[in-house]
């Protein structure tokens, strides 16, 4: 039985303000990595292959830990919970800050990536302590913080490496993160909790990792090693198994993790669904975008170096900065049905545009930045819109689904552009534009497809 205690009292500008300083400092520590791996596979001596693992352990630890912070939230209170995950992830960066060696540092991206499980719990505190409307603006905001953290991480990294030393790229987001908590502390209420008398359902936090974790883990062995048809049948019957055994348990327990007649409604597979195929197209083109820009420019490329590719990109990171902040105030006004569809639209008829219109950089550059504005939208339309639809108990384990959708997504896409692109390698081991003309098409194909799941599932849209 639930019990409510009190009424959770209103939060102000200053609260949300806190939370969002703490999102901005998340995105940077996660981002630091990604344009100084060259750099750290320089500075630890280790091969590109072990280099992205530094990467790919935060992904992994980020998708298996949000349902859980997430379902820990509605039990124990969001704020609380919060607390715990910063601490785990202060240590992380602080971690990574003094590693003299690739396995420390792998230690300290495992436990950065809990972070993931920040976004769910920010979610239930301003569901608890805001309006409908202010909740979807508030989500919109926190999302855009985060995101703009990334953005603030990717173009800090290269000179506070260079100026100082890769270590302080982990030493200053943290300390930063380590401010923003105690600001969240005092100024955030405590949120009671939503269902104090249940046991946790251990086996279903269990048996859902399990899933999320052999998913995470299948999705990086074939992007960065490949591999043949029979393993990947192998990790698909072991992902399956562990989803059967999942649902068994969740059916029969008393308090699921996951309250399957919640994950069963229109409203939030819906949600789920539409989710991942947005982020599976823009994760395409975020794989593939840079790779062209790289390409050598004796060819059909452009021959730009890091701090070129990063410059080029940076409209498309302003704008998805941008975009979650818009796609919150506009699931508001306007609903996430009628978001999507525009969002879709754009999104598709761009990545359409980049199969003909790619030979100089303006293009892509504007091309990244629509791309990532509609999909933006979108996606946190979506998920404004589930986090004020489902029951305030249940916030904080829809909206990590939600999270996790998006990470697998984007990691799927990123999947499937590389795929495309190792199918067209010349010789030379360089991709023919054919390769880029192709995945561009595809994922436009893919974001199209949204349109199809909009249409045929219209009540469903309207979460």
């Amino acid at each position: 039985m639930t019990t409510v205690l009190t009424a959770p009292p209103r939060i102000g500008r200053q609260s949300i303000g806190a939370l969002g300083i703490l999102a901005l400092a998340l995105g940077a520590l996660q981002s630091v990595v990604e344009p100084a791996v060259p750099l750290l596979q320089r500075e630890l001596g280790v091969s590109p292959a072990e280099g992205a693992l530094v990467a790919n352990a935060l992904l992994v630890t980020g998708a298996v830990v949000a349902p859980i912070a997430g379902k820990l939230g509605d039990r124990y209170g969001g704020r609380r919970v919060l607390v715990w995950l910063m601490t785990v992830v202060s240590a992380g960066g602080l971690l990574a800050g003094v590693a003299p060696n690739l396995p420390v540092l792998l230690l300290g991206q495992v436990l950065q990536g809990v972070m993931v499980g920040a976004l769910p719990l920010s979610f239930i505190l301003v569901r608890k302590h805001l309006s409908t409307g202010q909740t979807q603006a508030a989500i919109g905001l926190v999302v855009a913080l985060f995101t703009g953290g990334g953005m603030v991480g990717t173009l800090v990294a290269g000179p506070i490496a260079e100026g100082l030393s890769w270590h302080w790229m982990f030493a200053l987001p943290t300390i930063a993160i380590i401010a923003a908590t105690v600001a969240v502390t005092r100024l955030m209420p405590q949120d009671p909790p939503a269902q104090p008398d249940h046991r946790i359902d251990w086996p279903g936090v269990v048996l859902l990792s399990g899933t999320l974790l052999a998913l995470m883990l299948g999705l990086v062995t074939v992007t960065n090693a490949g591999l043949p048809p029979l393993a990947i049948a192998a990790v698909v019957v072991v992902v399956a198994a562990l989803a059967t055994g999942w649902v068994v348990v969740e059916r029969r327990a008393v308090s699921p993790m996951v309250d399957l007649r919640m994950l069963a409604k229109p409203a939030m597979w819906h949600a789920c669904v539409l989710t991942l195929v947005i982020t599976i197209s823009l994760g395409m083109v975020l794989l593939m975008l840079p790779q062209l820009f790289a390409v050598d420019a004796d060819g059909y490329g452009f021959g730009a170096g890091t701090t070129e590719i990063g410059l080029f990109l940076m409209p498309g990171a302003i704008a998805g900065a941008l975009s979650d902040s818009v796609g919150g105030v506009a699931a508001r006004r306007f609903g996430p049905r009628a978001v999507i569809v525009v969002g879709s639209v754009a999104t598709a008829a761009t990545m359409i545009a980049l199969a003909a219109l790619h030979t100089e950089a303006w293009q892509l550059a504007v091309a990244k930045a629509v791309i990532a504005f509609a999909a933006g939208i979108g996606t946190t339309a979506l998920l404004a819109g589930t986090a004020t639809t489902v029951e305030a108990k249940d916030t904080g384990i829809a909206t990590s689904l939600l999270v996790v959708t998006r990470v697998i997504g984007v990691a799927l896409g990123s999947q499937v552009g590389g795929a495309i692109l190792a199918a067209g390698t010349d010789s030379s081991g360089r991709p023919a534009e054919s390769a880029f003309v192709t995945g561009f098409v595809i994922a436009g194909l893919v974001a199209a497809l949204s349109l199809l799941v909009v249409r045929t599932t219209k009540k469903g849209a309207h979460a």
